[in-house]
């Protein structure tokens, strides 16, 4: 009888093992693997920039710019990124082209012709960090998700890296397991976590085109295969991929590691920035940041596969003290924004920037508490919903959003409206109903064709501020 159930135990254990899947090296593998469900889920992930850009936390706005930028995305946003402070200071030959003289200028007006970047490790004290505060706000402002900055470009790392030695938050600076102890916070608060990692190193002395291979066997892989099984991320976000091709970068052979033997095989979600021939193209989702790609995005093709827009509450990543009120997005706006994102079958990842004591700017978190707010009301019409097929083309004149779970249709209107709504295209019409509001809602259906009538809102009955939700039971059976 144990030889019997010896061998039943035995088929049971192989027949698993067969049935496991085992990715291979190669993006055709790696693509077909499906993303846990809980990212499509999610709808609202907040992004956090966080190094020693925090310390200058500087990047040029309109009023700083020689030039008539225009319409070029790069030069209108790009050149705004406060993180990318240390490259901009160390750029001469590109002095007078792209703004890169204003970082220069701005570098020795304040700390003088000569001073380093390097010197500004003892200023990113962190002393102020209370990780509880901060997963406590990203809960409150109704974030399902978190992606840190583990390390950007400057190669600075806010966890002990042993590949990072005495250019980590623990060795020096704070000296203090940031990452850490934000994660325990967050995963705590019932929140994923994740980490952006930036392949490139701007100034490691292997990363360059003779020594590549050794920058990514010696320290790249290395570093990220500890960053994954130390704090086990349900999100790795790749970036400073465009210097190389995926295979440059052994990409699809640490993917394959990481679906087939890392501690989050079965959990882990990638982005799509692990080379050159990726953006876009492979990985888990797909990312937009700033627009970049919302053309696409519009599109039936792209908008069937998982993505999201990252974006910050102003126009840099990294926090910049050099921008006013008017460079920062209105809560309405971010609102607006993260309903068009659902609408479009994505997820909106919005960036807040730290200071360098380790708080969050007071305006950052009106701004995420007002989103939060908003979807205390509204949220069972972004969470777990999906993009709705018959829905009108989304365009910048769009006011009316649709998104659909199970057999319910939502109805978003970033303008109220006092005459009714048309909807085309519903063969049923259960209940309709204002969420937030008490009263009734009347409404026609006929063939078709419904019609809603917004009720009559007051400030003391108007459930909430920047868009309202009308959810129409049935409409989809």
């Amino acid at each position: 009888m144990k030889k019997i159930l010896f061998i039943v135990l035995l088929l049971v254990s192989q027949y698993i093992l067969m049935a496991q899947k085992n990715y291979q090296p190669n993006w055709e593998s790696l693509d077909s693997r499906k993303n846990p469900e809980w990212f499509a889920d999610a709808k609202f992930g907040l992004f956090i920039h966080w190094g020693l850009y925090s310390v200058p936390a500087w990047g040029p706005t309109d009023r700083d710019f020689k030039m008539d930028v225009g319409d070029d995305w790069q030069k209108r946003i790009g050149m705004r990124y406060a993180e990318w402070y240390w490259q901009r200071i160390n750029s001469p030959e590109l002095k007078n082209d792209f703004g890169y003289d204003l970082f220069l200028e701005h570098q020795e007006k304040v700390y003088g012709k000569g001073s380093r970047y390097e010197d500004f490790v003892s200023g990113f004290t962190a002393q102020m960090f209370n990780p509880d505060q901060w997963a406590e706000l990203f809960k409150n402002a109704g974030a399902k998700y978190i992606v840190l900055t583990s390390k950007h470009h400057e190669g600075f790392a806010l966890w002990p890296s042993p590949q990072s030695w005495n250019w980590n938050a623990m060795d020096v600076g704070p000296h203090r397991d940031l990452l850490g102890d934000l994660t325990a916070s967050v995963k705590a608060q019932g929140l994923k976590m994740g980490y952006y990692y930036s392949l490139m190193e701007w100034y490691n002395p292997l990363f360059k085109p003779e020594t590549i291979d050794r920058y990514v066997d010696e320290h790249m892989i290395p570093q990220m295969k500890d960053l994954v099984t130390r704090y086990k991320p349900d999100i790795l976000w790749g970036d400073g991929q465009w210097n190389y091709p995926s295979s440059t970068w052994k990409t699809p052979q640490f993917m394959a590691w990481l679906y087939n033997e890392s501690p989050v095989k079965e959990t882990i979600i990638i982005n799509d920035r692990w080379g050159n021939d990726t953006w876009a193209k492979h990985g888990g989702y797909l990312t937009a940041e700033y627009g970049l790609l919302g053309d696409q995005m519009m599109g039936t093709e792209i908008i069937q596969r998982p993505w999201e827009e990252c974006k910050g509450i102003g126009y840099s990543f990294g926090y910049n003290k050099n921008e006013n009120l008017e460079d920062y997005a209105t809560s309405e706006q971010l609102v607006h924004d993260l309903i068009m994102k659902v609408a479009m079958g994505g997820n909106l990842l919005l960036n807040i920037g730290p200071t360098a004591e380790g708080t969050i700017p007071v305006i950052m978190q009106q701004r995420l508490t007002d989103i939060g707010a908003w979807l205390k009301v509204n949220g069972e019409a972004i969470y777990g919903t999906r993009n709705w097929e018959k829905a009108p083309v989304i365009t910048s004149e769009t006011t009316i959003y649709f998104t659909r779970k199970n057999n319910d249709l939502y109805v978003i209107t970033t303008r109220w409206k006092d005459s009714p709504i048309f909807i085309e295209g519903i063969s049923n019409a259960g209940p309709v109903t204002l969420l937030g509001y008490n009263g009734n809602v009347k409404y026609y259906a006929r063939g078709r064709k419904l019609s809603i009538d917004p009720p009559l809102i007051t400030p003391a009955n108007n459930p909430c501020e920047s868009a309202w939700v009308f959810k129409v039971e049935d409409a989809l059976k």
